[in-house]
């Protein structure tokens, strides 16, 4: 698929409306985050159509399914889309392959984007293919379940908070498989979480939902650092950097590096020259006028700053600060911020504490 996601949104109830307008990529993840009530769940019943907007607009690429301005409305079987709940929703007393071709059938033969074996391989699924569900764990459902949408050729893929019935044990287990998805794919999905770790590891661009309207929506990183949101992050306020596996130190350090310089963390076994992207949490995040020589913390790297704004904690700041073309923040006290004269334009030593790495 190519071309852009345009959709508009406004549906009123008694207590909530939703009232949207959003333009997505059309490949790779685009993440819904907000609170729980924020509306994440019906934009993304009114993107499958089972939510109907009566002025309601939604265009995939080329493909319009809603204009109610000409009075035209897809209807949700009609339309090339796969959707993956919270719960997998399998059909008990089918094998694992039989549910996945329950989703093949939806789609027409000469639509047909996937091979079963292809979709088993690129999810991990290939020795369950004769099992009932009834012995699979939690993990291995989602994935059986998305294997049935990928079948059904859509032309966008919509998951609504996959992750949120498992256990982190099998959070863990399927992450991986939903990077693999990112990264061959070329359709887009459309991933609803209230979860900061799933979204800084899987998303490239991110919309912010609160209270039915959208308040922000861009790349990634643009919007993880806007520091006017500080409340919808809260103590998750934080970048993420994509950085490449430059060497493997003897004390068990990983060095990584990315436009902002090298940063370490602990050993990593990646081929030198892998990709790895990172989060780094504003509060992990200290800042110092001249270099520190007798510290522990190993990464410091040169910044500049480039705002600052008060944060929901009583007496702390967020600071912006640009590396090298690289945003990162920091979290400090106000007394902090006065002591060292922060302003835009100074120079300064970013101390990052600890580094997590997200895939």
């Amino acid at each position: 698929m190519s071309g852009e996601i345009q959709a508009r949104f406004r549906i009123d109830r008694q207590d909530f409306t939703l009232d949207v307008e959003l333009t997505l990529p059309g490949r790779g993840i685009s993440g819904l985050f907000g609170h729980s009530g924020s509306g994440k769940t019906t934009v993304l019943r009114a993107l499958a159509g089972l939510e109907r907007a009566p002025d309601g607009y939604l265009a995939i690429g080329e493909a319009v399914w809603q204009d109610e301005s000409r009075g035209h409305f897809v209807p949700p079987h009609q339309r090339a889309l796969g959707v993956v709940f919270q719960e997998a929703s399998l059909f008990p007393h089918l094998s694992v392959r039989r549910n996945i071709e329950f989703g093949e059938r939806r789609a027409p033969a000469g639509e047909r984007r996937f091979a079963l074996s292809a979709v088993a391989e690129l999810l991990g699924i290939g020795h369950l293919l004769d099992r009932p569900p009834g012995q699979l764990s939690g993990g291995e459902c989602q994935r059986v379940a998305i294997a049935r949408a990928l079948l059904a050729a859509p032309q966008i893929l919509l998951m609504d908070e996959p992750l949120a019935a498992l256990d982190l044990k099998r959070k863990l287990e399927i992450l991986p498989y939903l990077e693999r998805l990112h990264r061959e794919l070329s359709i887009p999905i459309i991933y609803v979480s209230h979860s900061p770790d799933e979204v800084a590891r899987l998303a490239d661009h991110l919309v912010l939902l609160d209270a039915g309207r959208v308040v922000a929506s861009g790349p990634l990183n643009a919007v993880l650092s806007r520091i006017d949101l500080p409340a919808v992050f809260a103590d998750d306020a934080g970048v993420v950097i994509e950085a490449r596996v430059a060497a493997h130190e003897a004390d068990d350090l990983t060095r990584l590096e990315f436009a902002g310089g090298a940063i370490f963390v602990s050993r990593h076994d990646e081929p030198v020259g892998t990709p790895l992207r990172c989060r780094i949490h504003a509060r992990d995040v200290s800042l110092a006028l001249l270099p520190q020589v007798q510290t522990s913390i190993l990464n410091c790297v040169a910044a500049v700053v480039v705002d600052q704004a008060p944060t929901d904690t009583p007496g702390h700041v967020l600071v912006k600060l640009d590396v090298a073309g690289e945003p990162l923040l920091a979290r400090i006290t106000r007394r902090s911020a006065e002591r060292l004269d922060i302003r835009p334009g100074l120079a300064l030593r970013a101390q990052i504490k600890a580094v997590a790495l997200l895939a």
